[in-house]
């Protein structure tokens, strides 16, 4: 495959969009953290509760649970509010963000507290689950360091950090972090978690176009590890400032 020097928005075919998180955008929650990939805009909160789900109750270990939805002006136009339950898209993502962030967690270390993450949309441009999990990882480690700061809990109860990315093909080429235009073109759509161990959380690929091969899924997982590496290292500086 050859690469075109620039994109729509003007980006080389393995670039991540602008990347800026706010830590501490909402006072209330224990972690709250603004991303915002290019046009994409998330706001991640962590809420700490000193108790779990009746499932759990008496078993000494904890659980991590999270929320997605879109604000109505999210999008180009408005999208109606879920009051009549969810949408199948919604349920998935917030699956998908619990499963990725529980991954981050030794919940047996944590105890019988329960987290729960809610990831807001308020600008939609494409990305906006992996958004959510590269962003509500920040939040969340926010969330914690007061307990282990205080001695409540120990550092181990982080395991890896998480992070996430979406990858394409869009007119025969291989893109990384693909804006809503892109992804609204796609040939092959994938959505890649890891941890900070380069391992592989969750893999979400299709061929909406066209059919792909093995070459070109290597490919593709080659540039999803790199563009996550890269969020990997956004995060650490976050945390680290």
């Amino acid at each position: 495959m050859t690469h075109p020097k620039t994109r729509i928005d003007g980006r080389k075919h393995n670039e991540l969009r602008p990347v800026v998180m706010t830590i501490d955008y909402v006072d209330y929650p224990e972690g709250s953290v603004l991303i915002e990939m290019g046009k994409t805009r998330v706001l991640c909160n962590v809420s700490l509760q000193k108790k779990v789900p009746a499932w759990l109750a008496g078993k000494g270990r904890g659980w991590l649970t999270a929320e997605y939805a879109m604000l109505p002006r999210a999008t180009h136009t408005r999208t109606p509010r879920e009051t009549k339950g969810l949408k199948g898209r919604t349920q998935e993502i917030r699956r998908l963000i619990g499963r990725s962030l529980r991954m981050a967690l030794d919940l047996e270390v944590l105890g019988e507290r329960m987290i729960t993450v809610d990831c807001d949309v308020i600008q939609a441009d494409g990305g906006t689950r992996t958004a959510s999990i590269t962003g509500a990882y920040v939040a969340l480690v926010l969330a914690l360091r007061g307990l282990i700061n205080s001695g409540e809990l120990p550092e181990t109860v982080l395991k890896s950090p998480v992070a996430a990315v979406s990858i394409g093909i869009v007119n025969s080429e291989p893109y990384l972090d693909l804006c809503y235009e892109e992804d609204s073109q796609v040939d092959v759509d994938f959505n890649v978690v890891m941890d900070g161990e380069g391992r592989f959380i969750e893999v979400q690929g299709t061929a909406e176009g066209a059919p792909f091969d093995r070459k070109t899924l290597d490919k593709l997982l080659d540039m999803a590890r790199d563009g996550i590496q890269e969020l990997l290292n956004i995060q650490r500086t976050v945390l680290d400032n």
